[in-house]
């Protein structure tokens, strides 16, 4: 029977030894360069996916916002930001700052929440952009959401809405999808024809073509300065 220190000396042969390299050599630099970047896409990977997580917990909360019928009116949407949205943390908070004993500093959790509630409060302040469960195209398509592919929420229509003006609302994005698009083209169409029967209804019968023409692009422009 052979020795077992021979089975052992032929394992160990097999057994690739690692490399050591110089701290200065080429090949040591290269290592630390690769294990860099592979740390920093690492990292880059892990960002994404809580953007992403975080993201489909903002659009959830839309999704599950839209009536079972019909769509929102501004009104009601601005209740969802200001009483739901941004009131979500308000109990978790309540329970930071009871569990903590006097005298004690403010946890970190407790801090992360207080930050949380100003700033979203400050974007609310000052404009806050938000899928428009107001206009029934973008709603419709929005039904038609997996909940979680976030890249079909970019064919949707989002509108920016604030605190400080909540009977007004403007268009941020239009979307991407043909029936929101189309919708929108149609929109702008009717309220084209309008405007335009409006000031030639209001023009004297003796007013030039040219009068006519000047009094439309002033229409234009104060439209565009709303």
């Amino acid at each position: 029977m052979a020795p077992s220190t021979t089975v052992k000396s032929a394992v160990a042969s097999k057994v690739k030894k690692e490399k050591v390299f110089h701290p200065a050599s080429r090949k040591a630099g290269q290592l630390a360069r690769h294990a860099l970047r592979k740390g920093k896409l690492g990292n880059l990977s892990t960002k994404r996916n809580q953007k992403h997580n975080s993201l489909v917990d903002l659009y959830g909360f839309f999704f599950h916002a839209m009536p079972e019928e019909g769509v929102l009116t501004l009104e009601e949407l601005h209740h969802i930001i200001s009483d739901v949205w941004l009131t979500r943390f308000d109990e978790e908070l309540q329970s930071e700052k009871a569990t903590r004993r006097k005298g004690r500093p403010k946890s970190t959790r407790e801090t992360a929440l207080e930050e949380i509630k100003l700033r979203e409060a400050e974007i609310y302040r000052t404009g806050i952009e938000v899928i428009d469960l107001t206009h029934p195209p973008t709603v419709e398509l929005f039904r038609r959401w997996d909940q979680k592919e976030v890249a079909f929420i970019q064919l949707l229509r989002f509108i920016r809405i604030s605190k400080t003006d909540p009977q007004h609302a403007v268009v941020s994005r239009p979307g991407k999808h043909c029936s929101v698009v189309d919708s929108a083209t149609t929109l702008e169409s009717q309220d084209d024809g309008a405007m335009m029967e409006e000031v030639n209804s209001q023009a004297p019968a003796s007013s030039t073509r040219g009068e006519s023409l000047s009094r439309f692009s002033i229409t234009i422009m104060a439209i565009d300065d709303l």
